[in-house]
């Protein structure tokens, strides 16, 4: 646990050179801060335009705007200032260092900020999480669910579960506790256990998504495959608008497997160029078509590109994937090819270009059927889907005991679900988790 005494201060705005570099210190010794380099503390949440000297008297650093948000009413529920600077190099460094030089400041660890407004309460875990998804969101639809989480999506519909569980729990308890008592109802089981059934089907209902969630945050991931020389990697540097993949007449280039990603109409696809698929004794070689068929078979959807002129098959995949055959190098034909179909079979020509459009658009269909809803779905990482199954688990065992059965159990198996719904939100308990949650944040956020 980060002490209560430090404060600390990091750029929170992009890589300099920028047109604003924004400065963000959190911590007791905030109003310190402004005070040593602006001389003053403007008014809680107004913009003030002043001069930042190293120290009272000192050398002029820049002129910027600072803020003051003391707690607890600040993003980390601590005092909080901000100087907005001139967002060159020489400018945000000696800003940095002059905060440095002040009794009780130091830099931020990746995620602090973010982590100390989880431990004060301002965001649960499940809006952390949202956050730091945000910050990473490639595409239109990542940043609308990501958007989703850090507003509350799942984080207040665990709060509303977790107050039934309290409610429920607190009827049997009454129950077991309080049964010689002429104002206590003689059957409270019975109440309990139809908000337990509710709640159990609520939840239910956002597992029974096949994983959309999870898909569009981490992206639909299509695998390139093929035989050796049939133009894969020509069609990957197409796909990515650039050159990402060796290109040579040889046999055997693509040795291991290279991944792009891609933004088709809003949403995330991770393009994989794998290996050619072949019988070979060379080693290297060998582990690349291992690892080809490896994830190809793993793959929401696989491209398999064949050399139109030659006789190269249509090759199988593993049983669940779909495949599309790709037939490449059409610009080779003496003759016009079979018109394109959205999927299945398409005819392209890497080379030129020919036929790119009407593969690139199939894609895009194919990603916002595949990702469709997905941006709704309450459950974005494994981590729910797991605590949310045990808080099934959970609910089953109590649900099974029926109206006249053992109230120390039901009152139990209600106590779990709550502790799950609680690892959920990060109430409790989760200390294991955070430091893999947060160490994947930037520095400043």
């Amino acid at each position: 646990m980060i002490s209560e005494r430090d404060t600390i201060f990091a750029l929170s705005s992009g890589r300099p050179p920028v047109a604003i570099g924004v400065i963000r210190v959190s911590g007791p010794r905030a109003r310190a801060a402004l005070e040593t380099l602006a001389g003053r503390v403007p008014d809680p949440r107004r913009a003030r335009l002043v001069r930042l000297r190293d120290r009272p008297g000192g050398d002029l650093l820049d002129q910027a705007v600072t803020l003051w948000f003391p707690a607890p009413n600040s993003e980390t529920g601590e005092d909080v200032a901000e100087f907005q600077v001139h967002g060159g190099r020489a400018v945000i460094a000696a800003v940095l260092a002059a905060l440095g030089r002040i009794e009780g400041l130091r830099p931020a660890e990746p995620g602090e900020f973010t982590r100390r407004a989880f431990e004060n309460g301002r965001l649960d875990l499940t809006a952390v999480e949202g956050l730091a998804d945000l910050i990473y969101a490639e595409t239109e639809a990542q940043r609308r669910q990501a958007y989703r989480q850090l507003a509350g999506g799942l984080g207040q519909r665990a709060e509303v579960w977790r107050r039934q569980l309290i409610e429920a729990q607190a009827l049997v308890e009454a129950g077991i506790d309080f049964s010689d008592e002429s104002d206590v109802p003689d059957e409270l089981l019975g109440p309990a256990l139809a908000t337990a059934r509710t709640m159990r089907a609520e939840i239910v209902a956002a597992l029974a998504d096949e994983n959309r969630g999870e898909r569009l945050r981490d992206g639909l991931v299509v695998a390139i495959a093929g035989p050796p020389n049939a133009g894969k990697s020509s069609l990957m540097n197409r796909l990515a608008r650039r050159d990402v993949a060796i290109v040579t007449p040889h046999a055997g280039t693509t040795r291991d497997v290279i991944e792009v990603h891609l933004d088709l109409g809003g949403y995330p696809v991770t393009l994989l160029d794998t290996a050619g698929i072949r019988e070979t004794q060379d080693p290297v070689e060998v582990e690349g078509v291992r690892r080809a068929h490896e994830r190809a078979q793993a793959a929401d959807l696989v491209l398999w590109v064949t050399d139109v002129t030659a006789d190269q098959g249509d090759g199988e995949q593993g049983a669940g994937t779909e495949v599309w055959q790709v037939r490449n190098k059409i610009d080779l034909l003496g003759s016009a090819p079979a018109p394109c179909r959205a999927g299945r079979t398409l005819a392209v020509s890497a080379l030129t270009g020919a036929g790119l459009p009407e593969l690139i658009a199939a894609l895009a269909r194919h990603a916002a059927a595949a990702l469709a809803g997905a941006e709704t779905s309450l459950v974005t990482r494994e981590r729910h889907r797991v605590a949310l199954r045990k808080v099934v688990d959970a609910l089953d065992r109590a649900l099974a005991e029926g109206p006249g059965g053992r109230e120390d159990i039901v009152a139990e198996e209600l106590r779990l679900a709550g502790r799950e719904l609680g690892r959920l939100t990060g109430r409790v308990d989760v200390e294991d988790v955070l430091d893999v949650i947060f160490r994947d944040f930037c520095i400043g956020k």
